[in-house]
């Protein structure tokens, strides 16, 4: 079935224009089995637009049906010739599968379409490498890709050792020009040394998150798939202004920036590297220090695009990484944003399945003063209601109650402060004598 009508983003029109050529992708996705076809479209679709990110003009796509993969070229030989004919018409540069290709798989497909071959993996890899702008970033991406070109270095020496060959673009982006890929045991050492550095990055991290903790501020984090408008969200809120773009993986590095809640308390706000569907596991191990800092949050939004028609699928795919990272108890606040492009009917399915979940526009600010008073129910949620009577001679911990609850009253008496507040039950027991 061959892959057609959906208006693709040209993020390349630019390139085009000035006259540079780009790289020609042809798609191929495979439905296994029992797997569902629509399924298997949506993911094709998705492929598109990261092969478009990564800078490739994707020109046409088909979408095959097998009962299980061919151990030797994952479809069958047969339908390889057929496609590499389509492929050779089409002056393709670089075939990608939707599907995860072993080296041997994809040697033999490369021998057959006479072109390269990727597969979803190397794509996202691909856009991370363009994408990581710090060092930190730099480096998480560098030991990904390290661990994925290991073990497809079987005669690729040549051409790897190279930074770029032909037109650049997916699968030619290696890790650098030091000819690694040529000894097996320097890539050995440069991963045990990337490994070093990113544990020296994420040590420091921890330093960060625990001053963080010991500030008390709630950390709220947002989380969700990529393009999802979790920046855009952090700008509304915070005035952060974080680079926003309408494309996948606008954003890799993790930001923190202060909010303050309709309640008058406030929260340190996180944004992170969105997500996507079978975000490859080498990403998730590279990223894991800065992937981790949610697990530290009491609250996480997560941010759907309600415009998606894939939004559930979208939702179930951040939930997969969640539970791989250990994230998966924190409590969770669904967001629908993107409303003002939402179609209507959709829209409405959404509410009803979703009810407790917040509808807003973080590019309109429709909906955002709905968000601040959901956050602070939640957060009060996760607080006990106190009433504490304080000595006058203790005004040490009245300014305690302040920076770590949320005081409701403080009334004056004869012997000291009767004070109401919500504190979090960790932080009771310093107080716990003068519980009324």
């Amino acid at each position: 079935m061959t892959y057609q009508g959906r208006q693709r983003r040209r993020l390349t029109a630019t390139v085009t224009d000035l006259d540079v050529e780009v790289q020609k992708a042809f798609l191929v996705g495979v439905v296994l089995g029992g797997d569902s076809t629509d399924a298997a479209q949506r993911s094709l679709d998705e492929l598109a637009l990261l092969t478009d990110t990564a800078g490739s003009d994707p020109v046409d796509a088909e979408l095959l049906k097998r009962d299980r993969p061919d151990p030797a070229r994952f479809i069958g030989k047969g339908q390889a010739e057929e496609l590499a004919a389509i492929t050779k018409a089409l002056d393709i540069d670089v075939v990608v599968f939707d599907n995860d290709l072993t080296p041997v798989q994809q040697r033999n497909l490369a021998k057959i379409f006479h072109c390269d071959v990727v597969d979803r993996i190397a794509v996202i890899l691909d856009i991370f490498a363009q994408h990581a702008t710090s060092n930190e970033g730099m480096l998480q991406v560098e030991l990904a890709l390290l661990r994925y070109h290991l073990p497809r270095l079987r005669g690729k020496g040549a051409e790897l050792s190279r930074q770029g060959f032909g037109l650049g673009g997916i699968g030619s982006r290696g890790p650098g020009e030091t000819r690694l890929e040529t000894d097996r045991r320097r890539i050995y050492s440069r991963v045990t040394r990337l490994e070093k550095e990113i544990k020296n990055l994420s040590n420091s991290r921890n330093t960060q998150r625990k001053a963080r903790r010991s500030s008390h501020t709630p950390l709220v984090a947002l989380v969700g798939y990529t393009n999802a408008g979790k920046s855009t969200l952090l700008n509304q809120i915070t005035d952060a202004e974080v680079l926003t773009e309408d494309r996948l993986f606008s954003t890799l590095g993790s930001t923190v920036r202060k909010a303050h809640l309709p309640s008058g308390e406030d929260i340190l706000l996180s944004d992170t590297v969105g997500f996507v569907r079978r975000l490859p596991h080498m990403l998730i191990e590279a990223f894991r220090s800065t992937l981790e800092e949610i697990n530290d949050a009491t609250l996480m939004l997560h941010v759907v695009d309600s415009s998606d028609p894939g939004a559930e699928s979208q939702i179930t795919a951040v939930r997969e990484v969640l539970l791989e990272i250990g994230a998966a108890q924190i409590d969770e606040q669904i967001v629908f944003n993107k409303t003002d492009l939402a179609d209507p009917v959709a829209l409405a399915r959404l509410k009803r399945v979703y009810p407790d979940a917040v509808f807003l526009s973080a590019l309109t600010g429709d909906g955002i003063d709905g968000l601040g008073d959901t956050i602070t129910k939640r957060l009060a949620d996760q607080y006990q209601e106190v009433k504490l009577s304080i000595p006058y001679d203790r005004a040490d911990l009245v300014a305690a109650i302040h920076r770590e609850g949320a005081v409701i009253s403080a009334d004056h008496g004869e012997d000291g402060t009767v004070v109401r507040a919500r504190i979090h039950p960790a932080e009771l027991n310093r107080f716990s004598e003068f519980v009324v």
